[in-house]
């Protein structure tokens, strides 16, 4: 039976990808992104209401995670990154990427002595991260509109999608099913937690020292979007979207 969360813990850990997708720090002339944002108006709302519960609830336990000592941080972080190696490996296999997909099997299965807190691997090669919207992407399925889901953040209709896709199919999920209860429930804050602290300064330099906040996010959202997806789309369709930052 595969392991799912209690939904209020859901809610709550899905505020990693509040402003996680565009962690890149960007001057405030990129501007807003001329891709298709039809509901500009609820979607500054939701930015709203994600921005306050970041502030009473993220940035003071990242911040109080960034006190902590290095190997802590450094831990946390690697077991965030090896709990995404399965949906890697699933999606990589999807797109026929099968090279990509044996990468990331193997560093799932040897990190995880270690429940992925140690990086075994460490100067072996790395998997590519990849997603179901991405898999979309390859598929020929266009990306629709930007939306900024509660609690989820930036998305265009299409990394939504991929986003609930990876979510229930995720085989991490089957695995986890086999850890004590304590962890399990752990596992999804303690991960949201460590994305924040990784990506503090870049965040709050978004929320802090932007004179829009919103279109500076949905910028730097794009930007980061684009990159992954230069090998998902047809080169004319990928050069055209990383391109368009720069005019």
């Amino acid at each position: 039976m595969v392991y799912q969360p209690h939904a209020l813990k859901i809610a709550i850990a899905s505020l990693l990808a509040l402003f996680l997708t565009g962690c890149s720090a960007m001057p405030d002339s990129a501007g807003k992104s001329a891709r298709d944002d039809p509901f500009e108006d609820a979607n500054r709302a939701i930015f709203a209401f994600n921005l306050k519960v970041d502030d009473y609830a993220l940035e003071p336990a990242a911040r109080a995670l960034r006190q902590t000592p290095p190997g802590v941080q450094t831990a946390l972080r690697n077991h965030v990154e090896w709990a995404s190696l399965p949906k890697t490996a699933f999606n990589s296999a999807l797109q026929g990427k099968l090279e990509n997909a044996v990468i990331a099997t193997l560093n799932f299965a040897i990190n995880g002595l270690t429940f992925g807190l140690a990086d075994l691997m460490e100067g072996e090669g790395k998997p590519e991260f990849e997603d179901f919207g991405q898999t979309l992407a390859s598929a020929g399925i266009s990306e629709g509109p930007y939306v900024v889901a509660p609690l989820l953040g930036s998305h265009t209709g299409r990394s939504l999608v991929g986003w609930g896709v990876d979510f229930v199919t995720n085989p991490y999920g089957q695995l986890a099913a086999g850890l004590p209860a304590s962890a399990r429930n752990a596992s999804i804050p303690i991960s949201v937690t460590s994305l924040r602290a990784t990506y503090f300064d870049a965040i709050n330099d978004v929320k802090y020292n932007s004179l829009d906040p919103y279109s500076r996010a949905q910028s730097a959202f794009y930007q980061q979007r684009d990159g992954l997806l230069r090998d998902n789309l047809p080169a004319s369709e990928a050069d055209d979207g990383f391109e368009s930052f720069f005019e």
